[in-house]
C-alpha cells in the first residue's frame, strides 16, 4: 500500500487562511481517498433511493387495509407482496448504510494521516525563529486537538451532509407526485428554516474560533505548569499559575459554553419549524380527503415523505454549526502549514562538504545579523578557526554568542557576509550535510524518552555496543551508568529522570562524542552543575575537544584557559581576542570578567593543557 501524498507542499503561503477556503482545501485533500468516497457517495445514492421507495409502497399496503375497513374485503396476497419489498429495502438500507460509514471513515483517517505527516514535516521545515513567538503548547494543541477536531467531526458531517441533500431534494420530488398542494404547504417552512439556521451560525462562527484558540492557551499553561512544576513549587507561585490557568480556563468555558448553545439551538428550532409543517400538512391532508382528492394511503405515503424532508433539514442546520467547528480547526492548521519555511537549499552536496572532505576549518566573513531591522546583533564579525583548534566564546548575555554558533548551523541565515566550512559557503550547503559536521552539547542537556544506551547512540544509532561503552567511559559515564540496576538498558523518562543534572550533561557529552563529528559547538556545559562535576565535564570535554574544532560558549572561564583562541564579544562585536594569559596581560574586557569572577579566589590558573595560539581578523 502506496503512502498517502503529503498536503500543504508548495502552496502559496497565506499567514490567516479563511475558514471558508479551510474548508474547500479539507475537501481538496480527499482526493488520494477518492475512490473510497466515490463508493460512500454510490452507497448514499442507492441508500436515498430505496428510502425514499419505501414511503410510497407503504402508502398502498395502508390503502389495502382502508379497503377491508370499508368493506372491499381485505386482499392479503397484494398486502404480503406489498410488505416483502418493503422488508427487503429496509435491510438493504441498512447494509448500504454501514457500507457508507466505513468508507467514510476511512477516507477521513487517511486525510488525517496526510494531516498529522505534513503538521510533523512542516514542523522541520519552520525557522527557529517561527517558535519564538509562539507556546509550544498552541503548536501541540494545533497538532493534536484541532486536528483531532476535524477528523472527528468530517467523519460524521461527510456523509451525513451529502445523504441530508440527497434525501430531501428526492422527498421533494416524491411530494410533488403525490400532491403539488402539500408539497407547497411543507415548502413554506424552509424560508423559515433557512434563516432560523443563519441568525444562529453567524455568532456561533466566532465563538467556535474562540474555543479552539483557547484551546491552545489552556494546552500552553498545562504545559508551562508540568514542566515546570519545581520551580514553581520553590518560588510559592502555585497561586499565580493557578490564577493564569483559571484566566484561560474560563475564557475556554466561555468561548465553549457560547459556541455548544448556540449549536444546540438549531435542532429544537428545527424541530419546531418541522412540527409545524406537520400540522399544516395533516390539517391540507384532511381537507384533500373529505374532498376526494388523496386516500389515506397518499396522506399517510405524503406525511412520511415529509418526515423525510423536514428532517434532513433540520440534521443540516445542525452541521452548519459542526461545520464552524470544523473550520475553526482546519484553519489553524492550514495556518501553521502555510508559515513561512526556511529558504531553499543547494540539492547536492559540494566535494568539500562530503563526508570524506570534513576537516572543520572555519571561517566567519564580515558577518552582520538583526533579529529585528533597528536591533543589530552582529555586526561586520570576521574571524578564522583551524581544524582542531578550540575557540572560546565570552562576552555578556546579549553579546550575540549563541546566535554566533546559530548562524554557523544555520538555524538562521546572516544578513551580510558569509561562513564557510571547509573553504565552501555554507549557504550552498543542505543544511542536513552542514548539521553533519557538527557535534552539539547543549546548556540544558536534551534526553528524549527511552534507554541510556539509545541515548548515547542517538547521532549513531548503527554504533555498536563496544563503541557505546568506549564513549561512555572517556566521557565519565559508564561508572555510574553500571551503578544502576539496568546499566545501559535503564529507561530514561521525563527529560532524564531519574539522572541527576551533572549525569545528563556528561551523557549528551557521551552522545556527541560518539558521533564523531569534526565540529564541536559548546554552549555553557557546566553552568547548572556543582564543582566536582564540572572537573569531571571539563576532563570529558577536554578528551571530546581531541582532534577537533571546537566552538565553546561559556560564562565559567575556567573552563576555557587552555583554549587555542578566545573571542572576547560585546554588543555583536569581536573585542578582543588572543590567549587566555595574553588576554589577562592585555588589562581588557577579558581580564575585567576575570577579576570579577575569581577575586578573592584560590582557583588555580592553570589550563588542562598548554595552551596553543590562534588569529583572529
Amino acid at each position: 500500500m502506496s503512502r498517502p501524498a503529503r498536503p500543504g507542499e508548495g502552496e502559496a503561503k497565506e499567514r490567516r487562511p479563511r475558514r471558508g477556503r479551510a474548508l474547500l482545501r479539507l475537501i481538496e485533500l480527499l482526493d488520494p481517498s477518492r475512490r473510497a468516497m466515490t463508493g460512500a457517495l454510490l452507497c448514499i445514492a442507492c441508500f436515498v433511493v430505496l428510502n425514499v421507495s419505501a414511503p410510497k409502497i407503504l402508502g398502498d399496503a395502508t390503502d389495502v387495509v382502508a379497503e377491508a375497513v370499508l368493506g372491499g374485503g381485505f386482499n392479503a396476497a397484494r398486502f404480503a407482496a406489498l410488505l416483502v419489498p418493503v422488508t427487503a429495502i429496509y435491510i438493504a438500507a441498512s447494509m448500504l448504510s454501514w457500507a457508507q460509514g466505513t468508507l467514510t471513515a476511512t477516507a477521513v483517517q487517511g486525510l488525517a494521516y496526510r494531516l498529522r505527516e505534513a503538521v510533523e514535516a512542516k514542523l522541520h521545515r519552520i525557522p527557529v525563529a517561527h517558535y519564538g513567538g509562539r507556546s509550544r503548547g498552541d503548536v501541540l494543541s494545533r497538532a493534536s486537538n484541532d486536528l483531532d477536531n476535524v477528523a472527528q467531526l468530517l467523519n460524521q458531517l461527510l456523509g451525513q451532509l451529502v445523504t441530508s441533500l440527497l434525501m430531501a431534494f428526492a422527498s421533494l420530488c416524491m411530494m410533488l407526485l403525490i400532491s403539488p398542494l402539500l408539497a407547497l404547504v411543507a415548502l413554506l417552512t424552509v424560508p423559515v428554516s433557512a434563516l432560523l439556521s443563519y441568525v444562529v451560525s453567524r455568532p456561533a462562527r466566532t465563538y467556535f474560533a474562540r474555543q479552539w484558540s483557547a484551546t491552545g492557551d489552556v494546552n500552553s499553561i498545562v504545559e508551562e505548569t508540568a514542566s515546570g512544576h519545581e520551580t514553581i513549587k520553590l518560588f510559592g507561585a502555585r497561586g499565580l499559575m493557578a490564577d493564569r490557568f483559571a484566566s484561560r480556563n474560563n475564557a475556554l468555558y466561555t468561548a465553549s459554553a457560547r459556541a455548544q448553545f448556540l449549536s444546540g439551538l438549531v435542532q429544537p428550532l428545527m424541530a419546531f419549524v418541522s412540527n409545524a409543517s406537520y400540522v399544516g400538512v395533516a390539517l391540507v391532508g384532511g381537507l384533500q380527503f373529505l374532498a376526494g382528492a388523496m386516500t389515506i394511503g397518499g396522506i399517510q405515503a405524503f406525511i412520511q415523505f415529509n418526515r423525510l424532508f423536514s428532517q434532513p433539514l433540520g440534521q443540516i442546520g445542525g452541521m452548519v454549526q459542526a461545520l464552524q467547528s470544523c473550520s475553526a480547526s482546519a484553519a489553524r492548521i492550514f495556518e501553521l502549514l502555510d508559515a513561512p519555511e526556511l529558504p531553499p537549499e543547494a540539492a547536492t552536496v559540494p566535494d568539500a562538504a562530503s563526508a570524506n572532505g570534513r576537516r572543520g576549518a572555519v571561517a566567519f566573513e564580515h558577518i552582520s545579523f538583526r533579529y529585528r531591522p533597528d536591533t543589530p546583533v552582529l555586526e561586520d564579525l570576521s574571524f578564522a578557526v583551524d581544524p582542531g583548534q578550540t575557540v572560546a566564546i565570552v562576552g555578556h548575555t546579549g553579546a550575540g554568542k549563541t546566535t554566533l554558533v546559530n548562524l554557523l548551523m544555520r538555524f538562521h541565515e546572516p544578513d551580510a557576509g558569509r561562513i564557510t566550512v571547509d573553504g565552501v559557503d555554507i549557504s550552498q550547503m543542505p543544511r542536513d550535510a552542514l548539521r553533519q559536521h557538527f557535534g552539539v552539547v547543549l546548556q540544558e542537556p536534551w534526553i528524549f524518552t527511552g534507554t541510556i544506551r539509545e541515548n548515547i547512540a542517538y547521532g549513531d544509532p548503527s554504533a555498536s555496543d563496544a563503541d557505546i561503552v568506549a564513549a561512555a567511559e572517556a566521557s565519565h559515564v559508564d561508572h555510574f551508568v553500571r551503578s544502576l540496576p539496568d546499566g545501559y538498558a535503564t529507561m530514561l523518562s521525563n527529560g532524564g529522570e531519574p539522572l541527576s543534572q551533572g549525569q545528563r550533561q556528561l551523557l549528551s557529552i557521551a552522545r556527541a562524542r560518539l558521533s564523531g563529528r569534526p565540529v564541536l559547538v559548546l554552549d555553557e556545559a557546566t553552568s547548572w552543575v556543582d564543582t566536582r562535576t564540572e572537573v569531571l565535564i571539563r576532563h570529558a570535554m577536554h578528551r571530546l575537544r581531541s582532534n577537533r574544532t571546537s566552538f565553546v560558549i561559556a560564562h565559567r572561564l575556567s573552563t576555557i584557559r587552555d583554549a587555542d583562541l578566545i573571542l572576547v564579544m560585546d554588543h555583536g562585536r569581536i573585542v578582543e581576542h588572543g590567549t587566555h594569559q595574553t588576554l589577562l596581560a592585555r588589562g581588557g574586557h577579558y581580564a575585567t570578567l576575570h577579576e570579577a569572577q575569581f577575586a578573592g579566589s584560590d582557583e588555580p590558573d592553570t589550563p588542562l593543557d598548554g595552551a596553543g595560539s590562534g588569529m583572529a581578523r
